[in-house]
């Protein structure tokens, strides 16, 4: 029986584990070049983007309403003015059962079964994250009761707004006119004529008489604070404020003392007075 000897070709082993190793070494290489890349894309290419969608999140714009200009007659007593009013509103993106939380209210706010329905109307044609009112005018009474409370209702809150005050009731009616809440066709107008943005914290508009013809002369400039919120919402601190600019005010030639004394002249009458 032969024996055999094998022999073993170190130089082409030691060739084939250099040639591994550099392959080994290239690929490396090459993650580390692809991973730098992709820092270097993320922390300087697309930092402003990212540093924006970031401020998006935890910054936002809260527009807030200018004060409607106050009508007097030519003797400088005010026909229409403003008045505070409170109203309870719910942001429903931060409320984990609406239902639950509008029944509990009933007992609090004295909700009615037309305060809800107004609220689920106004919720349809509303944007995500936006405050829908639940209930208006507000008395001191339902005010101090949802404070005591306010603990079991988060994304719930009450808000103070200027509401339109007439002192003579509906006597000037139709000279004063009035105004009421904006509807669709109110934001259809205002969005082609461009006005909206500038009706973004209104919830009234002038729909007749004075109120309506100077309109744009009442309403003023709505104003807007920046501010910085925690993940649930809450504001934490104010970046800036934009103060709102008030509406300007009017004095018409009307003599409220001498309509007074003429529609008591022909109370119960046909007559009028030219």
């Amino acid at each position: 029986m032969k024996l055999q000897n094998s022999f073993r070709d170190y130089t082409a082993e030691s060739a084939l584990f250099v040639r591994r190793a550099l392959v080994a070494f290239l690929g490396i290489l090459l993650l580390t070049g692809v991973l730098i890349a992709n820092l270097y894309n993320l922390q300087i290419v697309r930092f402003t983007d990212y540093q924006t969608r970031s401020n998006e999140n935890r910054i936002k714009l809260v527009p807030i309403a200018p004060s409607r200009g106050i009508i007097y007659d030519r003797n400088g007593i005010p026909l229409a003015l403003n008045r505070t009013i409170y109203q309870i509103e719910m942001m429903p993106e931060k409320v984990d059962n609406v239902q639950q939380t509008l029944d509990a209210l009933r007992s609090v706010v004295d909700l009615t079964d037309d305060d809800i329905a107004a609220f689920r109307k106004e919720r349809a044609r509303s944007h995500r994250f936006t405050s829908i009112p639940v209930k208006t005018n507000l008395t001191e009474v339902q005010v101090a009761r949802f404070a005591v409370n306010q603990y079991r209702f988060p994304g719930v809150e009450v808000k103070g707004y200027k509401r339109r005050y007439y002192p003579y009731g509906s006597a000037l009616t139709h000279v004063i006119g009035y105004v009421s809440k904006i509807n669709d066709k109110d934001v259809e107008r205002l969005n082609n004529d461009g006005k909206l943005a500038n009706y973004a914290a209104t919830h009234d508009i002038g729909k007749l008489g004075i109120e309506r013809y100077y309109e744009d002369v009442l309403h003023g400039q709505t104003g807007y604070e920046e501010v910085e919120v925690n993940n649930r919402g809450r504001v934490i601190r104010q970046l800036k404020e934009v103060p709102p600019q008030a509406g300007h005010d009017i004095y018409l030639t009307l003599d409220l003392k001498l309509q007074q004394y003429i529609e008591t002249l022909l109370a119960g009458s046909r007559a009028a007075v030219v």
